[in-house]
């Protein structure tokens, strides 16, 4: 029989890894510009989920940051500073930041269990005192979820796409292109 906890946590591990996948090979530009009308970037992404990782897993169980994240300590994550590198903070950096907030979720993570309660004092009334599962599974989802942004951000860099990071096939993604953009047609 699984574990939920050790499924839950696997899968969390599972989305990190594929996330920062998707940063390999590409240079501090294009790890930083935007490619969507949101804004959305690769290294913001990044960040964001450091600062997300600290906050549910660190912060919500009562545990101290073991760093500052300036953009937390002066309010601007309010306004989504979290969402984009600054000059002065290099793909290299973000990268290991994420690493190390992952360290300390996982610590937590097998350290507690799953009905160890947390507050996450931003959050509505009625949902703050939480537990650990339902922050992992809110992790999960959120983690995964922006991996998938991460999937469509490297694709609309350089066309690489799937695991390996594939050289784009131009007849094979043409023939998908044409299929889907038919049957929408007919709708």
């Amino acid at each position: 029989m699984t574990d939920v906890k050790v499924e839950l946590h696997r899968r969390l591990r599972g989305a990190r890894t594929h996330l920062l996948s998707r940063l390999v090979g590409l240079g501090e530009y294009d790890l930083r510009r935007p490619v969507v009308g949101s804004g959305t970037n690769l290294l913001g992404l990044v960040k964001h989920l450091a600062g997300v990782e600290y906050g549910y897993f660190v912060e919500a169980f009562g545990r101290p940051w073991p760093e500052r994240l300036p953009w937390v300590d002066d309010g601007s994550i309010w306004h989504d500073a979290d969402m984009w590198a600054t000059p002065d903070e290099s793909a290299t950096d973000l990268m290991a930041l994420y690493r190390r907030a992952a360290g300390h979720a996982d610590r937590t993570i097998t350290e507690l269990d799953l009905d160890a309660p947390g507050l996450v004092a931003h959050w509505p009334a009625e949902r703050r005192h939480t537990t650990l599962a339902v922050l992992l599974v809110h992790m999960v989802v959120e983690t995964a979820q922006h991996a998938g942004h991460a999937d469509l951000a490297r694709e609309l860099i350089d066309g690489r796409v799937g695991g390996e990071l594939t050289e784009p096939d131009g007849s094979l993604f043409a023939a998908a292109q044409t299929a889907a953009g038919e049957f929408a047609e007919k709708i």
